[in-house]
This record gives C-alpha cells, structure tokens and sequence, in this order.
C-alpha cells in the first residue's frame, strides 16, 4: 500500500470536520473526513489517521495538523509587473471581523516582512501553496475606503483590455480613497419641565455652580421645546464640555447629531425648470427606449445631434423614466462641458436628488458625494470619467455626453476608454 505525507487541516477541538489538503499526485486535493469519531481505545489522532486510510486506502508516513483558518486573497499596492499577481494572506482572529472583499490592509511582503499596503479581492479557506509559510494580516489601513466588489471585477476588466497593473486599475474604480471627517451639526435639548428647570438652577446657584447655570439659563430664557445650537453653547456662552456632559447624563438635556453634507451646489440659487416639451423625433426616441427598457431589452445607443438639437431633453426624459423604476443613472460630461448652466440644467429638475463629481471639489465635497451615492441618498450622479465608478448599487442607466470628446481616454499610468469600461459596467 502505498504511503503518502499529508497536511490535516483541523478546527480548534478537532470534533468536526478534517481537511487532507496537500499530498502527491493522484491524492492532491481536497478530502473530507469527519473527525471525532474515535473508537473505543483510539484517539483523535489515531482516527484521523485510520480514516485517512480507509478513504484514500494509503498508508500515511507522517501526518501534520495545522489549525483551520480563512485566509484572502490581496493584490499588493506595487504597481510593478513581477509582482502583479495575488497574494494569499491568513485572518487574525481579532480581525475577522473586519475584514472583507475591497478593504484595504497592511501586510507583511517579503523576505524582510516590509509592511506594505494591499487590497482584499477574495476571501476562503483553500491554500493555494504551502500553508506553513502564510503570513497574517497585520492591521487595517485607517480611514481607508473599501472598493466595491462589482467595481473590483470592473478593474479586471480594465487590467484585461487596457494593460498596466491590476494596483494601478484598483485605484482607477475608486474615485475616492480616503474617509474624510463628517460636517456634524449638533443640538442640545432641554428633557425637564418648567418647574424642574427652576428647581436646578436655584440649586446650583447655592452651590455656586455657576458654569452649570450659565447653561440652564439658556434654556429658561428661551422658547419651549425649541433646541439650543451646539456651537453657541460653547463657543458663545462658554460653556464646557464637563458641564454639558453632566447634564447628558444625568438625563437632564439630550445632545443629538446630524451629519451635514458638504454640497457643492446652492441648491436656494436654481430655479425651477419649466416642462420639458418634447417634439415628434424626441419623442420617438424617448418611447424606443423606454419600450426596450420595460421588456428588459439592454443595448447600446447612439444619439446624433447638433449643439442646441435638444439632446439633454432626450436624456432628462429617458433619466426620469429610468429613476422612476427605483433605477440609478450616471450622467458622463467632459470636464470641459461641466459647466455652471449645464449642472443646473439637471439641477432644476431633480433637485438633492442629483450630485456632481469633479476635479474642482474639495475633498470633504467629494467624499460627501461618495456617501451620498453609496448610502442611496441620490438618484443620479454627473461628472466626467471619474463618475463612472460611483459607487450606486442599482445603476439602470450611463450616459455619455459628446462621447466623441478625447477626455472619455485616459492618459495616466493605467490607460482606458470611458466608453468601453461603461458598456462592461452596464
């Protein structure tokens, strides 16, 4: 009978299921066998090894067990083509948690174990080589955002079609990289009556407390039931956060906050649009797709016309058709065309239900409308090629304005064509 040297994977008390994972041709590969169920006089390990023999009929010369883990699959943040390959990285316990498709970690690379960033793209618990020689995750890269899975398969894509490396396409799809700290307005509420109010502020003045005075005077001189900004609290009246916390909690005032997006767009500014009136030709375009579109008919179109032909109404018609199937829309304009008058042309129709995303945003403005788009807040997001890669978990419908303009082809390190990366995410 022949004898082989095996890998025995196992889980902590080893009463479940045992995984034979590595050994020779024609056994390399993956075998179940249940584990814990010694015979009388035999033990676990015994079992393993009588079980290992019943089911491959081989003698097994030596037997390792290591520990059962899942492990993920990372591409190192290297943009080099020796190293444009996957990595497989064991999960800490104490990280399992927080660890998952398109987060982004540090990790060990090398001989040197030199900490280097990577991002997670899989995660299982098959080893691809020997399985001594995996290496933990050593943390969570801080204020990292996490890549969408479908926008993961979409950097395939372009690593596929347009070369560079699969790190340099990772870093096309995310339009931002990093969480930036929320705007936060906060209020503080009074949660006594009248009478008890009175009650406290005569107290503290006994005590000479006057700082928890100065506060609770705020709120007597002012309206019933109406909140007391934070800010003019602390800033204006001085009072400390001590005293403010006191009062939290011994439930006597309630602090409540309310993240505020940085909009880019003064929406008080736009005025209402008037109704869009759409002529034979429009119409007919219009009723083409919306027909296609409700028999799940998905294609391409070409839409020919001249500056002022009125093919923004073609799209603010197909857009509110598609939106009002619970759909999302990407709306690509070169950087150019993004004007003042052009966004407020969409504006004027949807209102907050629309953002933009370009390159003249402040980071706390694009991070917002990232949030904004990933937490379902908006319907349609318009920018240039960046915008493609918003991060909308129902998108129905892209739309490439003056698609002929050679700002859709990107020049930087990881080259491709708007076009074809939004017909592969449609």
């Amino acid at each position: 009978m022949r004898k082989l040297n095996l890998i025995v994977v196992f889980n902590k008390d080893l009463s479940k299921t045992l995984f034979c994972i590595r050994a020779k041709e024609p056994y390399k590969g993956l075998y179940n066998f249940v584990g814990g169920k010694a015979e009388q006089g035999e033990t676990k390990e015994e079992a393993a090894y009588r079980e290992c023999k019943e089911e491959l009929g081989v003698e097994i010369e030596s037997l390792k067990y290591v520990p059962y883990q899942i492990n993920s699959d990372e591409i190192v943040d290297i943009s080099h083509e020796n190293l444009d390959r996957v990595y497989q990285y064991r999960i800490p316990e104490h990280l399992s948690a927080l660890v998952f498709v398109g987060v982004q970690v540090y990790i060990p690379f090398g001989k040197g174990n030199r900490k280097i960033k990577g991002y997670v793209i899989g995660i299982n618990n098959k080893v691809n080589f020997d399985i001594s020689k995996i290496k933990d995750i050593d943390s969570l890269v801080d204020k990292s955002l996490a890549i969408e899975n479908r926008l993961i398969v979409l950097a395939s894509f372009i690593k596929q079609n347009f070369g560079g490396t699969m790190n340099e396409a990772l870093k096309v799809v995310m339009p931002i990289k990093n969480s930036i700290k929320a705007v936060e307005k906060k209020t503080v509420s009074l949660l006594i009556n009248r009478e008890k109010l009175e009650e406290l502020i005569e107290f503290n003045i006994k005590k000479h407390n006057l700082a928890r005075v100065r506060l609770l005077e705020c709120f007597r001189d002012g309206v019933d039931g109406v909140s007391i900004n934070y800010e003019y609290l602390t800033k204006t009246k001085k009072i400390s956060l001590a005293v403010l916390r006191y009062f939290e909690e011994e439930g006597i005032i309630d602090i409540k906050a309310q993240t505020m997006y940085r909009n880019p767009i003064n929406l008080s500014s736009i005025p209402k649009s008037k109704e869009i009136v759409l002529n034979e030709e429009q119409s007919y375009i219009v009723s083409s797709f919306y027909d296609d579109y409700i028999n799940d008919i998905r294609k391409t179109y070409l839409l020919h016309g001249i500056t002022g032909s009125g093919k923004t109404c073609v799209y603010i018609k197909m857009i509110k058709r598609v939106i009002g199937m619970g759909k999302k829309v990407i709306v690509l304009i070169p950087e150019i065309a993004l004007t003042y008058q052009t966004v407020n042309r969409f504006y004027s129709e949807f209102g907050d239900r629309i953002s933009i995303m370009n390159s003249r945003l402040s980071s706390g403005e694009r991070y917002d409308q990232y949030l904004r788009a990933r937490n379902g807040e908006i319907d349609i997001m318009i920018g240039p090629r960046s915008a493609l890669f918003t991060p909308f978990d129902n998108l129905g419908l892209i739309i490439i304005d003056e698609e002929h303009e050679s700002s859709y082809k990107s020049d930087t390190s990881c080259k491709y064509h708007a076009r074809e990366v939004a017909i592969k995410r449609a």
